[in-house]
């Protein structure tokens, strides 16, 4: 069987904090956040009245007006993130064997925006009322359909559905496509966009979301006082190609995928294992597959969202697999927790970390809370030499999913 090294080519964004590489990784490297008062609907009757939301998205960059009409935001998001992968991929897709180029973009939830509005049409004008387009719109699958369509890609083209594991399940499998010989260049991540009634009202009605009002102090992961994580939206989309396809192209090369991680807590619906156990063991497999030890890895970027049961297990299972000295930290502190998508876009803020030797200081963090040993970075950013980074992501559900990355060195 053919084994291929898998390379990081490129990768888009839209996110709350920037909508290029670029605009995105200054954001981290200075300390702005994208956390703010919500605007899509009035919240005055929930406490939760922060999210991340996306702020002057190109729109008209890659689309018009119908694709509203044919397309959720989600879907828009993911292939705009695709598109500008392309682009930073310098790939032309005249170019690719069409048959052995895929498409791997998954999302939590789908469509959330359009069953919502289609469930209210039917329910104040009639069940005849509901529009054609409802279910290829809020199908979850369809953002990987629909930049298929765009871009002409006929491989393999699914979206894995595990809950805020689902962008870096996708990633995981895109890897193992190309790394077997299957695939030549697959783009992968995934992509959310739940910023409205049903979705902030949902998550509430659970107690998941931060009813902390200063938008500095929302999203705290690992602090004493976090109480809930805040919705993000947007997407992330990383071109992975076979180091041998890559370098017969002349593509410059951002980072090596080396490994990949997935288990289940097979503990709770929402909650986590609370000794992270299961977390722990989707970190050794990512570490194992890539041939590593745990004293390799230089840098975690972590789950944290800023949920008192989520962090507590998630610093127990860092410190169990690589111990209380390796820099961790979480980029939902600045964007918020993109569910589906957040695994493709913290893929992107590993990659520029170790591009940029240089780890995101987990924002609003203040004061650690009480058995979180992991070594959080706060108040500061710092600079690091950072060659093997993981990149951690669990769901509901109990799913777990790491990503091993490599900086890329010829």
């Amino acid at each position: 069987m053919t084994v291929n090294r898998v390379v990081v080519t490129g990768y888009g964004v839209a996110s709350p904090i920037g909508n290029t590489p670029e605009e995105f990784w200054q954001s981290l490297e200075s300390g702005q956040i994208g956390i703010g008062p919500i605007t899509r609907f009035d919240t005055s009757e929930i406490p939760v009245h922060n999210a991340g939301e996306i702020k002057d998205f190109p729109f008209d960059k890659y689309f018009v007006r119908k694709d509203k009409n044919r397309m959720d935001m989600y879907s828009i998001y993911a292939i705009y993130a695709t598109l500008e992968a392309l682009e930073n991929a310098q790939l032309d897709m005249d170019s690719v064997n069409r048959e052995r180029t895929g498409v791997i973009v998954s999302s939590g939830i789908g469509g959330l925006q359009e069953m919502q509005e289609q469930i209210i049409r039917m329910h104040e004008k009639g069940i005849k009322r509901i529009q054609p387009m409802f279910v290829p719109k809020a199908l979850s699958n369809m953002a990987a359909g629909n930049i298929a369509l765009r871009i002409g890609a006929q491989g393999v083209c699914k979206s894995i559905t595990t809950a805020c594991a689902s962008a870096n399940d996708a990633i995981g499998e895109a890897f193992r496509e190309i790394k077997f010989g299957l695939q030549d260049v697959v783009l992968a991540g995934g992509a959310e966009a739940t910023i409205n009634e049903i979705g902030i009202g949902g998550f509430n009605a659970l107690t998941a979301l931060s009813t902390t009002e200063d938008p500095k102090r929302a999203s705290i992961p690992f602090d004493k006082d976090r109480n809930g994580f805040v919705m993000g939206e947007g997407a992330g989309v990383l071109v992975l190609e076979s180091l041998e396809h890559a370098q017969k192209r002349g593509a410059t090369i951002l980072a090596e995928v080396v490994g990949y991680g997935n288990t289940c807590d097979a503990y709770h619906q929402t909650s986590p294992s609370p000794d992270g156990s299961g977390a722990a063991r989707a970190m050794r497999l990512a570490i194992e597959e890539a041939g590593l030890t745990a004293a390799d890895i230089d840098y975690v970027n972590a789950h944290g969202t800023s949920t008192p049961a989520n962090e507590k297990g998630e610093s127990q299972a860092i410190v169990a697999v690589v111990g209380k000295e390796v820099p961790v930290s979480s980029t939902k502190s600045f964007t918020g927790h993109l569910l589906g998508a957040a695994g493709g876009v913290e893929a992107i803020a590993t990659i520029e970390a170790m591009r940029h030797s240089f780890i995101p200081m987990t924002a609003g963090t203040q004061e650690l809370s009480e058995g979180i040993e992991a070594n959080v970075i706060y108040g500061q950013g710092q600079a690091a030499d950072i060659k093997y980074a993981l990149s951690n992501t669990f769901g509901f559900g109990g799913h777990n999913a790491v990503t091993a990355f490599k900086r890329w060195e010829d």
